[in-house]
């Protein structure tokens, strides 16, 4: 099920999605639904990697470095 979301940029960051929409070849929906998309996917990985820290503190992996190792 797709839904229509609204939302208001001001003039001066309507301007860059714009530019960005032709770099890319796509259209405004298009582009901010990735956007979006990609936010909620960083968002999500931020969460799970700050509740497993702790964890990895404790078994020795002390630096983001070690746990990506």
């Amino acid at each position: 099920m797709e839904t229509t979301l609204t939302i208001r940029l001001s003039e001066e960051v309507k301007k860059s999605p714009n530019d960005l929409c032709q770099s890319e070849r796509k259209g405004l929906s298009e582009l901010v639904r990735d956007l979006f998309e990609n936010y909620l996917t960083i968002k999500r990985f931020r969460q799970l990697r700050s509740k497993s820290f702790p964890f990895a503190e404790t078994t020795g992996f002390l630096t983001h470095q070690d746990v990506f190792e």
